[in-house]
């Protein structure tokens, strides 16, 4: 049956009104990601109004204590959040959109655990934990650091390559259910754990300190090279899910359906997941363990623009930013010290969205 002209002048003027109210509120997403990092900025112990923090970011030096509270303490500080909340958002929509589970994350399927044991291998076998003073109570107060930061990462990626080739197998070669493969996840997490828990039990005290320190989940502790790389990592994801939104769209009708239309369903998953474990890889080496975010963050962009990942992968990334920032700066004004890890965080959100879709049988 033929559409009339009218009817499809319709639904193209239907369709952009809908492009529209998405990209206002991907626009709008941004804005409120913005006033955080604002809030961020000023709130905390050491409080700050909005006109001395903006004369340390764009005219006065760092000297003196609010400088180094506003460019040494939380700049970097929010930077990560965003970046390292961005990355890991867009890492588990392409894990969700290729391996076709809406359960898939890089915490339920064990990655991020698999990273977390290269990480741990990377202290350990390269020496690269230590400790180094603290910048603003001076060289009495000495904190856990992560040197030779590029090893570890290198490690860490290795081990969520690992992990996301394992599963990618498994879910090519024997067609799992989701709930199967979610169970794939937690028996490699398990896995993965143990074997941290042995490289802990081989390590000295520092080692073991930086370590455990490390696993906590934070983004406190990262520097700028590390913050660099997230973002890196994360754009990288997010433009491959851009660039390659159309042939995503294709595979969620099937990979027999996929194929019929010209797409390269091996190649495609093979390369998207390989940059997936590669933002998993850079953010869990550079913050520690950060549960569920890569699986509430998408969940929540789906509900709001639907399942194109056009809109989906750019807005699964505003989510995380958001969620990962709005954690931290919550945990730093409910602790008071600022030192509560943001991974506990996202646990308690996390955690009981992950229970209602497997009630729900793991439909979107």
């Amino acid at each position: 049956m033929s559409t009339s002209p009218a009817a499809a002048m319709s639904l193209v003027a239907n369709q952009l009104a809908l492009s529209r109210a998405k990209s206002l509120l991907a626009l709008g997403l941004g804005v409120l990601l913005a006033l955080l990092a604002g809030y961020a900025l000023t709130a905390g112990r050491y409080d700050l109004s909005l006109s001395q923090v903006a004369g340390h970011l764009f005219g006065q030096s760092a000297a003196g204590p609010a400088g180094v509270v506003v460019l040494g303490i939380r700049l970097p500080r929010i930077l990560a959040a965003v970046s390292g909340g961005f990355a890991l958002a867009v890492s588990g929509a392409l894990t969700q959109s290729l391996l076709g589970n809406p359960l898939a994350s890089p915490f339920t399927l064990g990655i991020s655990h698999a990273a977390a044991f290269g990480a741990a291998c990377g202290i350990v076998l390269f020496g690269a934990g230590g400790f180094t003073a603290n910048a603003v109570a001076g060289s009495a107060a000495e904190i856990v650091r992560i040197g030779a930061a590029a090893t570890v990462s290198a490690c860490a990626f290795a081990g969520a390559l690992g992990a996301t080739a394992l599963i990618a197998a498994l879910a090519t070669l024997r067609r799992l259910s989701p709930q199967a493969m979610i169970l794939c996840g937690v028996a490699l997490s398990s896995l993965f754990t143990a074997g941290t828990i042995l490289i802990q039990f081989f390590a000295d005290d520092l080692q073991l300190a930086a370590i455990v320190f490390w696993t906590f989940g934070d983004v406190s502790r990262a520097g700028w090279e590390q913050i660099a790389a997230m973002a890196g990592a994360g754009v990288a994801a997010g433009g491959f899910g851009l660039m390659a939104r159309h042939d995503l769209n294709a595979l969620l009708a099937g990979e027999d359906v996929a194929r019929s239309v010209g797409v390269r369903a091996l190649s495609l998953r093979l390369a998207g997941l390989g940059l997936a474990a590669l933002a998993t890889g850079v953010v869990v080496a550079a913050c520690g363990v950060i549960a569920f975010l890569g699986l509430l963050a998408p969940h929540i962009a789906r509900r709001l623009v639907g399942a194109d990942h056009g809109p989906l992968v750019l807005h699964s990334g505003l989510w995380g930013a958001l969620l990962l920032l709005g954690a931290d700066t919550a945990g730093r004004q409910l602790a008071g010290t600022g030192a509560l890890p943001v991974g506990v965080l996202t646990s308690f959100l996390g955690a009981p969205l992950f229970l209602l879709l497997l009630l729900r049988g793991g439909r979107t």
